[in-house]
């Protein structure tokens, strides 16, 4: 669970971790809000049974949502627009290399 507290930060529990982070006044609601998101996005991942370890889970959790985010921007024109089948291309090949570099460390134990 994840709760506010004063000036010191916020107290927030990321799959059962729990971390304190400092975070602007007035914008807790938000950050635990951006918790709940990544937990949820982290529990999907982890109840799929492909990715096993937090850590491959967060990361991702962390491309998904990143994907997400530049998906949505996709549509805008201007000087902030991008190649989105470039970008799915590059995820796809980060996706690969985190695998392939995940993989290999488990075999060191």
């Amino acid at each position: 669970m994840s709760s506010p507290l004063p000036a010191k930060g916020v107290l927030i529990n990321v799959m059962g971790r729990e971390f304190r982070v400092a975070a602007p006044e007035g914008e807790d609601k938000q950050l635990l809000a951006s918790v709940d998101y990544l937990n949820r996005k982290m529990r999907e991942i982890k109840d799929t049974g492909k990715v096993v370890g937090n850590e491959r889970i967060a990361i991702m959790a962390a491309l998904n949502i990143a994907h997400e985010l530049l998906s949505s921007k996709g549509g805008k024109a201007g000087a902030n627009s991008f190649d989105e089948t470039a970008v799915k291309r590059r995820m796809a090949q980060l996706e690969n290399i985190i695998e392939k570099a995940l993989s290999e460390q488990d075999k060191l134990f």
